[in-house]
């Protein structure tokens, strides 16, 4: 029936979206993405050959990866069948391989575009590699996460990804300039165009769906404002998925930025998480390990302050207790720091695995009983608070097991004066130790008679 309709002409006197009747038709005429389509881009070097490999086209939504793999596919000549992961399954595959296998029997190639092929499985994936090793398709998939975490290797081995950016202001202002030139002025001043371009957060499908909005409420001789734009329009959700790269791109920016001692762009990290709905006591939860892995013994209070936000928030709720996490997210950068108890931490870890499992020294065992007792348990053992300075300085590592020096404080914030006072501690242990080694070659020595007599 829509073939009907497209033959009589009333396909094109239909209303269509925006971004539809702006969609590219030739590569030259897509916006953005020069390190690509520039004069030495990726893609602009692959193309001076006679044909084109396997890609992945990684990167935000509304960035041109189904329109650039459709012109593609009329650049080197290729039939362009689309199909999305969400909605098929590895028997329509089998179809679709079946139909490319027709088609290059006559001589005609086919490039198939895969949109989210991060969706299908690993098995399903696996179905794409005899069909693209034989050249019965030429595979374009598109995906918004990262290939490396989503794509099977033996997949990513046989394509090449490129990566799309999210569109610069420039770009986004193009699109505008294009939509003018084909539904006339927008009604908005220029304070208000810059307020549309930044809700499009660098996504150029959007900034037409925006446009088109405005087109359609603004009433007749009326100029918007960017205060008018963003009441009408309201405020457009950062991109970010609490599931997906964004998510663990922001917190690790974030995480980077404290370990960084950059307040100002902490804050920027934090917020926008808080902005895009981030669950912030899953934030609360970052800091206090930020507390523990970054500054550590540095400043001892950091965790205890950590806490407490974690606690403020829990108590005042949003927005009041992001305050509290705003608060901590700005010492914690400030605060001096090291990794020198997350070192110690690991360095304990990795030892106890390698090491036999050796019970402790008797010296430091308690004794209950009689029994106990008599086997050495709790024999010779010095109660440090009656030593001087309350440092016995004995051993409590297993006997036949050398001690180990897993934290090495620094000389930052409060471990300098750790670091003093491990120095006193060791030459405290050694001058016991010094003095046990003596006192057992005494005993071991021979007995002298002439000593014995004096």
């Amino acid at each position: 029936m829509s073939n009907l309709f497209a033959a009589a002409g009333l396909e094109k006197s239909a209303p269509r979206p925006l971004a539809d009747e702006l969609r590219p038709e030739r590569l030259a005429d897509i916006v953005g993405q020069p390190h690509l389509l520039g004069p030495d881009g990726r893609l602009t070097r692959i193309l001076r050959g006679d044909h084109i490999g396997s890609l992945i086209f990684w990167g935000p939504p509304g960035t041109g990866k189904t329109t650039l793999a459709r012109l593609l596919a009329a650049h080197v000549k290729l039939e362009f069948v689309q199909v999305s992961a969400i909605f098929t399954g590895v028997a329509d595959l089998k179809k679709v391989f079946d139909r490319a296998r027709q088609a290059r029997a006559i001589g005609r190639g086919t490039l198939l575009f895969v949109d989210e092929i991060h969706r299908f499985n690993r098995s399903q994936q696996d179905a794409f590699l005899p069909v693209m090793e034989d050249g019965t398709i030429t595979l374009i998939g598109a995906t918004t996460e990262n290939p490396s975490f989503e794509l099977n290797g033996a997949l990513l081995s046989r394509a090449q990804v490129l990566t799309f950016r999210p569109l610069e202001a420039d770009a986004l202002g193009e699109l505008l300039t294009r939509a003018e030139a084909l539904r006339g002025p927008l009604p908005v001043t220029e304070e208000g165009r810059q307020s549309l371009i930044r809700m499009a957060d660098g996504d150029g499908r959007s900034i037409l769906t925006i446009a088109e909005e405005v087109y359609r409420v603004a009433a007749p001789g009326e100029t918007l404002d960017a205060d008018a734009v963003q009441e009408i329009l309201q405020r457009r959700a950062p991109s970010y998925d609490k599931d997906r790269d964004g998510h663990y791109n922001l917190i690790s920016a974030l995480h980077k930025a404290v370990r960084g001692s950059d307040p100002d762009a902490a804050l920027y990290y934090l917020m926008r998480m808080l902005e895009a709905g981030e669950d912030p006591m899953f934030l609360a939860r970052r800091l206090v390990r930020m507390a523990t892995e970054d500054i550590g013994l540095a400043d001892p209070h950091a965790l205890t302050l950590a806490i407490a936000a974690r606690d403020s928030y829990e108590f005042l709720g949003t927005p009041e207790g992001e305050l509290g996490l705003a608060q901590i997210t700005v010492y914690l950068a400030l605060a001096p720091k090291s990794n020198a108890l997350y070192a110690a931490f690991k360095g304990a870890r990795r030892f106890v695995k390698d090491t036999p499992s050796l019970p402790p020294p008797k010296h430091i065992l308690n004794a209950p009983t009689r029994l106990m007792r008599d086997e050495g348990y709790s024999s010779g053992y010095e109660y440090d608070h009656d030593t001087p300075d309350a440092v016995s300085g004995q051993a409590y590592f297993p006997d036949g097991l050398e001690a180990q020096a897993f934290y090495q404080p620094t000389e930052r914030g409060k471990e300098r004066d750790f670091k003093a006072r491990l120095a006193f501690l060791s030459e405290r242990r050694a001058e016991r130790a010094r003095a046990e080694a003596s006192h057992r070659e005494r005993k071991a020595r021979p007995a002298n008679p002439d000593e014995e007599e004096r």
